[in-house]
Parts: structure tokens; sequence; C-alpha cells
């Protein structure tokens, strides 16, 4: 993986680590931040080290979002023609899915969130797992402020978090949530009264993840996914094949034994993914 400038990421104890390390741009998102940020969530996925990933920021805020350059220069949105509409679609749809990489992650996936998250980052923290907060936190759709839809994901991952009613308000009126009610309505899991706290408390709940079996934490996440997005009964026919396919006596013995003996268990890793380009031809 070639060196990043927006973030740095380390791994320790199965903990990958990721943080947005722009505080001077306020963590702003241009296009070397979308790169950059596909092509690390590629690798975490593929080398199967880390066992969760843990997303937090630096600075007063998590981010503000979309930088305003990202839609100038040579990559301005061309409203004058269809083939320039079109273009459009394919530019969201390639940036739709670096958040969704975040979604499809073999592993779960934890925001900490301090200080504002604004537009673009609303469209990031609503593809992770867990998120928490900061007490100062907030989350704002800016995109209605600046005249345009959310279109990166917002739209359609908030509604599964919250209730309609408070998304259609946030999106209609631009105002702010803050960490306080988005914990009341199930957007965050804990708020913090300090970022150190949060990342603390976060880092906990990401060990505690990371001492599990990393493919039942993997068959968990595809179930939960599964389940939220089809109805009961194709939910849980779907549980049916995911057990068979990932059922190990050998790893149940292991969790039940090292529980009794008070010792942290020893389970294999997710395999390494290669795809055929990956491959030498013979």
């Amino acid at each position: 993986m070639t060196p990043t400038t927006c973030f740095s990421l380390s791994t320790t104890d199965h903990i990958a680590h990721l943080v947005l390390n722009r505080p001077e741009a306020m963590n702003t998102m241009h296009p070397t931040f979308w790169r950059e940020l596909d092509e690390v969530l590629t690798h975490i996925h593929k080398a199967g080290e880390a066992r969760v990933l843990l997303v937090s920021s630096t600075g007063k805020h998590f981010s503000a979002g979309m930088a305003l350059e990202t839609f100038g220069g040579d990559i301005a949105m061309d409203d004058q023609s269809p083939e320039g509409r079109a273009a459009i679609f394919d530019l969201l749809t390639d940036m739709q899915a670096t958040f969704t990489k975040l979604e499809t992650l073999r592993i779960p996936v934890i925001a900490a969130i301090q200080g504002g998250c604004i537009g673009g980052a609303v469209d990031m923290v609503t593809a992770c797992c867990l998120r928490y907060a900061t007490a100062d936190a907030f989350f704002c759709i800016q995109e209605i402020n600046i005249g345009m839809v959310a279109d990166v994901g917002t739209l359609q991952r908030l509604p599964k978090l919250v209730p309609l009613a408070v998304v259609k308000e946030l999106a209609y009126t631009g105002r702010r949530l803050s960490a306080a009610k988005a914990l009341g309505y199930g957007l965050v899991n804990e708020v913090f009264e300090s970022q150190e706290a949060m990342l603390a408390g976060a880092l906990q709940c990401a060990k505690e993840i990371a001492a599990k079996p990393p493919v039942a934490i993997w068959g968990t996440k595809q179930a939960i996914h599964y389940t939220r997005d089809h109805s009961v009964d194709d939910a849980l026919k779907q549980m049916g094949w995911l057990q068979g396919a990932i059922w190990s006596n050998q790893q149940v013995r292991e969790a039940v034994t090292a529980m009794k003996e008070k010792r942290s268990a020893d389970f294999d890793a997710l395999q390494t993914l290669r795809s055929f380009r990956d491959v030498s031809g013979s």
C-alpha cells in the first residue's frame, strides 16, 4: 500500500486504527482523500490481519465534509449536456462505492466522532457499524444548505438508523443534531465527555470484538446486514445457509474451553484475499 497524506493507519493486536489527520483543513474530503480511503479500505479488506477497524479523527472536528474543490477544476460537474450529466452519475457512483466499502468490509467498523460531523462525514459514519461521540459532537446534513441533495449515502442509510421523521427534519432544514439527541435516537452507541475518554471507550469495544472468532464476527455482520434489508422469513433462510457454511466444532470448543479456563482464546484469522489480477499468469 502506498503512503497516505490524509490518513495514518496502524494495526495493533488485530485492531486497525485509521485516523483522519488533516486537522488544519478540518479533515475535509478532497480528491486525494477519496483515492487514499479507497486504497486503505481495499488493503484492510484483503489483508485479513485486522479483526476490527476503528476510524477516528484529529483536531476540533471529525470532518467538515466535502471540500469545495472536489467538484471544481478538472472534475467540475457539467450540467450542460446529457454526456456531462451522465458523468455526474458515474462520479457519484464511484464515490458511493468507497463509503460502501466501509459497510461491506469483512470486519466491523467503529467510528469515533468529535466535534462536527458534517455533510460527507455523515455519509461516512452511517456506513460504519458502531458510532461513539463526544458530548460536543453534532451531525449536520449540510448539503441542503448549499443547494444540493445529500448523495453519497446519508439519505439511504440514516433512515435505517433513526426515525424517518428525524431524517426528514435534518435533511430538509440542515439543522444540527446534537450528540445527546443522536444518542436518544440510537444513532450513536455512547457519548463521552472528552475525546480521550471516547477513544478509550471505542478501543475497549474494539478489543472485545477482536477477541472473538473472526469468522463468527464475519458471519454475524453478514446476517445483520441481510436482515436489515430483507423479511424475517428470508433472513432466517439465509441464516441457515450461513451457519452451515461457517460452523466449526473446533472453534466452539476453543471458545468454551477458553471461557472455562479464563484465558484468551486462539482463533484462526480470516484468510488473505487474492484476486485473479494479483496472481501471475502461467
